[in-house]
This record gives C-alpha cells, structure tokens and sequence, in this order.
C-alpha cells in the first residue's frame, strides 16, 4: 500500500495530476493502484518526483531525466531512511548524498539542490493520515494489510513519523513474525533511539529466516560494536560480506577492528577491498 494519491503529490509539488501521472509513465516511479484503480505512490515516490521536477525546470530533455532517475531508483538507500537525502543535479547528473557517501548515476553541470527533510515534513500530514485510515480498517469490514503491506507502510513513515514507521513494522510482524526486512528496519529504529540489545533481538531474528540477509548481519555488526562485543562484531562483519561481497562499508568496518585486534594484514586487506569498491564504484 502506498501513501499518496496523485491529487496529493501534485498538491504537495506544485503540479498538476496530469503532470504527475506522465512522470509516472516514464518508468522511474513504483507506484501501485488503489481499490479504484487510481495511483498511488511511495515517499521514494515523492522523491525521484521532486528531482525530475526540478530537472525539467532546467529544460532537461525528458528521455535524459527518465534514464537518470531509472538509475536513481535503483542507488537510493536500500533500508535506510530518506528524510536526510539530499538530490543535486547538474544539467543531466543527478549526485545523491546520505550523510555518509556521494554518488552520481549522471554527469554535467548546472545546480539543483533541495532536502528531502523539507519534503518530507509537507508530506507528513498525508502519511500520518494513511497509518491512522490502515489502524482504522482493522476494526472495520474494509480490507485490512497485509504484513508486506504494513511494512510498505512503515517504510514510508519512516522520513516524517519515526513512532509511527516503528508501529508499522510491529504489525507487520504481527501478521509474519518471520518478515526479515520488518526486524531488520525495527531493529535499526531501535538502534538509532539507543536500545541496542533490542536491536539484536530483531537482527538476530530476521536472521534466523534469512541468513543471507547482509544488511542485517552488516547492521548486527554495529550493535554488537555499541555493546562493545567487538570480537562478535567481527564476525557479524565477516558474514555480512560473505553475504555481499560488494558492502564496502562492512570491509571498511572490518578493517578498522582488524587493526584494533592486532590483526594486520587481514586490515590491510579489508581496507584494499574497501578501497577498490568506493573506486569502482560497486558498493556505493
């Protein structure tokens, strides 16, 4: 279930629902279709919507935005909030930075830029009006969600309710105590507010249903490092690239609690491995 009608998101971006529904047939945007058959789109949604908006006001010719935020879609943070993205773009480049890393699926040059922050606390009336109106269908004969549907849900919430994106996720579990991404992201909530054994709980047991999960296990690794069990968080680290070769941020991890241990040359070779993957660009 997605949040947002196109009323909504024209409203929000000074468009008009016809706009809204051509960028949606440019292939970059997921949204899903509602009861009635109407669209209905993600807070991602609203996202990659706000960054062509701007590109098409700096006369970018539509093919280019379409190809650039197609590669967007599939770079923005997988799991992570989006509330302190921020999108730049010059001329056909679209850089995105997360607080931790820059990337770019584009390049050229003029100056687009905006927080996702900003967005997100328009948008938050409408996504705390979709939790409340989804509660509410439990307790009616309307269609309640489903447990992917809650987690769809809490995904959103997650930019402009945090509260709310953590009782998403606990009904979605609800529904499927064994939703590996719903611990996952419950758990890192619970991590970001300082309950970090909670957060272990949950990591442990989406882990248990899938443990080829890399996020989590990259994730466990860091609450193990806040409860200070560094040599278990090495481990966690190990599996997390054992599970994705590709997660430069676990080698870099490893690297640096290699070194702590005593263990050089294995944090030589996570800090190479780390290095050639923010080089190539693979585990951006």
């Amino acid at each position: 279930m997605k949040g947002y009608a196109a009323q909504d998101v024209a409203r929000l971006l000074g468009l008009t629902p016809t706009q809204v529904r051509a960028f949606a047939r440019g292939g970059f945007l997921q949204p899903e279709r509602g009861s009635r058959g109407e669209l209905q789109f993600s807070f991602s949604d609203l996202v990659l919507l706000r960054a062509a908006q701007g590109l098409a006001a700096a006369r970018i010719p539509q093919r280019r935005i379409t190809a650039a935020l197609r590669r967007l879609r599939e770079q923005l943070p997988a799991g992570r909030p989006l509330s302190a993205v921020r999108i730049t773009a010059e001329d056909d480049r679209v850089v995105v930075h997360d607080g931790a890393a820059a990337w770019s699926p584009e390049s050229d040059q003029l100056l687009l830029d905006f927080a996702v922050s900003e967005l997100a606390t328009r948008a938050a009336p409408l996504a705390r009006r979709a939790a409340q109106a989804a509660r509410e269908a439990e307790g009616s004969g309307d269609r309640a969600l489903g447990a992917d549907e809650w987690y769809d849900l809490g995904f959103d919430l997650e930019a402009v309710d945090v509260g709310e994106a953590r009782d998403a996720y606990r009904r979605a579990l609800e529904l499927d105590p064994h939703h590996a991404d719903a611990h996952v992201n419950l758990g890192r909530l619970m991590q970001e507010s300082g309950d970090a054994k909670q957060a272990v709980s949950h990591y442990t047991l989406a882990l248990e249903t899938d443990p080829r999960h890399a996020l989590a296990w990259y994730n466990l690794g860091i609450a193990l490092e806040d409860l200070k069990r560094r040599s278990d968080a090495i481990k966690a680290y190990e599996s997390a690239t054992l599970a994705d070769p590709d997660l430069a941020d676990a080698w870099y991890n490893l690297a640096r609690l290699y070194e702590v241990a005593g263990r050089k040359a294995a944090a030589l070779r996570s800090l190479s491995r780390y290095r050639m993957l923010v080089r190539t660009g693979a585990g951006g």
